[in-house]
């Protein structure tokens, strides 16, 4: 354990010298004109971020996603915006190390984990979100290969990514739904176009787009696990590691919006003093500071519970939902302690502010949550 901790202890302070040498003085500039940080994202392959929680054997860091959880938040509290550029890129290469063929798992996962091959997780549809087993991509098989027509939306990481797992229907009257449900490894070609970027409020710089097939064929052999209908189970599968890796975000945006509530609260002065030294001031600190805390301790009991193998989606869920909200909450109270210069985009917490609400959305929402979290308490304790 002790050996475990001081790997962990090098691997947080080396991503921390990395993001403080080359994010941190860039961040502002790269998010204000929507950039994709390119450069970055080299410096984040070298780290070995894109194999974070990808095995060793396979090129990868093979870390726990306690560890990975840390990475995130650390990530986080410089620009939320860089953890999402490999966060769905790992649950991909989650799906294929858990449920791929042997020869999809030597093909792929050390192309992943080196970034040579970067991409994610394309399952959002125009017209379903959250009832994925709505979606109407189809499927045709044609001999040895696939023939796939569809729009796909919401995708991270669509422009600039290569490969995602892609989940379509191999059988539409197949029920229930999810029997008919397949994922496969699509690498772009022909018949696979980037509709668009899609503009957002906040979650600058990663790219955000919506993905078309038309036509588009795959070979059979990309069909993750080589057998048909199986595909909602093995997307849902890595959805436990993504809320955690959103809850992650969210501590880790909390925790900036306070280091910056902190910092700015000492230097304002009203009345002839800081404002730290008001109650009014004292009170709101101390209500973030104890939701950060919550948040990061649910993180790591949901990311012990994914260590140990079992069932963390009420963790993972509680986590999420807490974590989340915590970063609205500590984001608003930060702008208000800073007054009208945090409604200025020349100070941190206006992006905070923004980034914040899409942590409430992605991975399931958060009412979604509450669902979840109210099945499985009542799943696990019956009377």
């Amino acid at each position: 354990m002790a050996i475990e901790e001081e790997q962990e202890r090098l691997i947080l302070e080396s991503v921390g010298r990395f993001l403080e040498r080359e994010a941190k003085p860039h961040v502002m500039a790269l998010e204000h004109d929507d950039i994709y940080p390119a450069e970055i994202v080299e410096g984040m392959k070298a780290l070995g971020l894109f194999g974070a929680t990808i095995a060793s054997e396979y090129g990868g860091l093979g870390l726990r996603a306690g560890t990975y959880a840390k990475i995130v938040e650390t990530v986080s509290r410089v620009w939320m915006s860089l953890s999402g550029l490999f966060n769905s890129h790992l649950i991909m290469a989650a799906a294929v190390e858990r449920f791929g063929t042997p020869a999809q798992k030597e093909e792929f996962l050390p192309r992943f984990a080196s970034g040579e091959l970067r991409g994610g997780l394309a399952l959002t549809e125009p017209d379903c979100g959250t009832d994925l087993q709505a979606i109407r991509t189809t499927a045709r098989r044609e001999g040895e290969e696939y023939i796939i027509n569809g729009t796909k939306t919401w995708i991270s990481n669509g422009i600039y990514g290569e490969i995602f797992a892609l989940l379509v229907k191999t059988d539409p009257a197949a029920e229930p739904r999810h029997r008919g449900m397949s994922l496969f490894l699509a690498q772009k070609g022909p018949g696979f176009t980037v509709g668009r970027k899609l503009e957002k409020l906040g979650y600058k710089g990663i790219d955000s787009a919506e993905l078309v097939f038309r036509d588009y064929r795959v070979a059979a052999d990309r069909l993750i696990g080589g057998a048909e209908g199986h595909g909602l189970q093995h997307a849902l599968s890595g959805l436990e590691l993504g809320r955690i890796n959103v809850a992650a975000r969210g501590v880790g945006v909390a925790q900036a919006a306070l280091d910056e509530a902190v910092r700015y609260a000492q230097i304002r002065k009203t009345f002839g003093k800081p404002i730290a030294e008001h109650q009014a001031i004292q009170l709101k600190l101390a209500d973030m500071a104890t939701e950060v805390m919550a948040a990061r301790l649910l993180v790591q009991h949901a990311a012990a519970a994914y260590d140990r193998g079992e069932r963390a989606d009420m963790e993972a869920g509680m986590a999420k939902l807490f974590a989340s909200e915590a970063a609205i909450h500590t984001s608003l109270e930060a702008m208000r302690i800073h007054g009208g210069y945090g409604y200025s985009k020349e100070f941190t917490v206006e992006r905070l502010y923004r980034d914040a609400p899409l942590l409430a959305i992605g991975e399931g929402t958060n009412e979604l949550q509450r669902i979840i979290i109210a099945r499985q308490l009542i799943a696990r304790n019956r009377v």
